[in-house]
């Protein structure tokens, strides 16, 4: 197929165009209504509806399926869906469209919360694998290939294995080696690739979820391609360990009736920017990216690690004697924001177009400028996971019997979270609803409080939500 075809951005121009009379949604009126915003006005004239010659997300025959398959051509799935929910509504389609009421699944600890989510919707009964950690990188990372390989024989009864690849950081592992283990046990392999839509545009970078074998994979396009926000692939790969149309029928239900022409179009145009990327373009961009990088290793704030993977994720790993939070808000204060402030690390992402001369001269006098910082914390450790492989004890729908109340931090040790406690970003939860809140849940939400990372929780302060045993 052509990848330098966009079939769908290619038709809403062409309809924008003949200035046609709206008689029709959006009533915007092809942005007649947007007096004086010109941008909104502009914008408009792609915002459409399922209209003549503008095909259905739901229903595809024309530009949007055409859209799809040659998605589908670039990333190498056997079919493609776009997303317009974020990768969260990928996320929760793959999993209630493959994992059905108290059926067993194997689930990286780790994982985003709309993974949670989707297995509380589906009634799925979890077995968490939980990452290792990294004492060099000092942060969690993946399950360990020992663990993931230990769980698929204990629970042969398992309907799928949902893992994150690759974690927020780029980092990655031998997924191949896990797909194949889990393929021999009969075993679908699902996975949030929310991160890695980019990882075809050279060699360099790591295998692709699809690539490494795996059935359905779902990637954020806005992350790292030029696409809107919340504009999302999902694919399925060939092979036969999932049914496509299962995750379409989810994907009927949880996506808008009146899906955004606007994010559509941007994912038909995001994976013709993917496909055209020459390897000279990526070699180029690899080069200024090194060079970015000894320029942030001048500061003495921190250390620049060495990229494990995805080498367009810049992890700045605060020395313990500063304060993240406040290194962050002095990049801001020079117009460099910063992905994730962490406890411990700062993650800058560059995008696939290198920096400028000038803003990479703008880079080095703001770390000259921060160089000098003296916000000093107290060095403190928590670890989570002591087991590699967990169960809830209870069920989701054991919880939907129970009576929730709020507790306090001091009395929480030992009762059943009734809520999942989440930083964001990440999104990744601290405490998973149905876990049993230990003294060292509490400690780390304590440490990330005070460290200033914000949660989506209320009342955090105080205590959460808990059942009783």
């Amino acid at each position: 197929m052509n990848q330098e075809e966009t079939p769908l951005y290619d038709s809403l121009i062409q309809f924008a165009e003949r200035k046609s009379i709206s008689f029709h949604v959006p009533g915007h009126k092809h942005g007649a209504l947007f007096q004086k915003e010109d941008f909104f006005r502009r914008a408009a004239r792609l915002d459409q509806t399922e209209l003549s010659g503008l095909d259905d997300l739901h229903a595809p025959e024309g530009v949007i399926a055409k859209a799809q398959h040659l998605a589908a051509d670039y990333f190498g799935a056997q079919q493609s869906r776009f997303l317009v929910g974020g990768s969260t509504v990928g996320n929760l389609a793959m999993i209630l469209g493959t994992i059905q009421q108290n059926e067993t699944v194997l689930v990286q600890r780790n994982c985003h919360k709309s993974i949670l989510n989707g297995l509380e919707l589906a009634g799925a009964k979890p077995v968490f694998l939980a990452p290792e950690y990294n004492d060099e990188k000092a942060r969690y990372t993946h399950p360990s290939q020992h663990t993931v390989i230990k769980a698929i024989k204990m629970y042969p009864e398992a309907k799928a294995l949902i893992l994150t690849y690759p974690d927020y950081y780029g980092t990655v592992f031998d997924l191949k080696v896990i797909v194949d283990a889990a393929h021999a046990a009969n075993m679908p392999v699902l996975i949030d690739e929310a991160h890695g839509v980019h990882l075809r545009t050279a060699e360099s970078l790591p295998l692709s979820a699809l690539q490494a074998g795996a059935d359905v994979v779902v990637q954020s396009a806005h992350k790292m391609a030029p696409a809107f926000t919340m504009a999302s692939y999902l694919h399925v790969n060939i092979g036969g360990y999932v049914q496509v149309g299962a995750i379409d029928r989810y994907l009927r239900m949880l996506q808008s009736s009146s899906p955004s022409y606007l994010l559509l179009a941007s994912l038909d145009t995001a994976r013709k920017y993917l496909a055209t990327r020459s390897a000279e373009e990526m070699n180029n961009l690899q080069l200024t990216i090194d060079t970015l990088r000894s320029v942030l290793a001048q500061s003495d704030c921190w250390e620049v690690e060495k990229p494990d993977g995805d080498w367009l994720k810049i992890v700045l790993r605060v020395k313990p004697s500063y304060q993240p939070k406040q290194l962050a808000a002095e990049l801001e204060s020079h117009g460099i924001y910063p992905e994730l402030v962490t406890d411990r690390h700062i993650l800058l992402v560059h995008g696939l177009e290198s920096l400028s001369q000038e803003e990479l001269q703008r880079v080095e006098e703001t770390i000259n400028a921060v160089g000098s910082c003296s916000h000093r914390m107290p060095v403190h450790e928590v670890r989570l996971f002591t087991q590699p492989i967990t169960e809830l004890p209870v069920s989701y729908s054991e919880m939907e019997q129970k009576q929730a109340k709020f507790t306090a931090w001091e009395e929480a040790v030992g009762m059943i979270a009734a809520e999942s406690i989440i930083p964001y970003p990440p999104g990744i939860p601290v405490l998973a609803k149905g876990e049993i809140v230990t003294k060292q849940h509490v400690e780390m939400i304590q440490l990330w409080k005070n460290s200033s990372i914000s949660f989506q929780n209320e009342r955090i302060a105080e205590g959460m939500l808990t059942y009783s045993k």
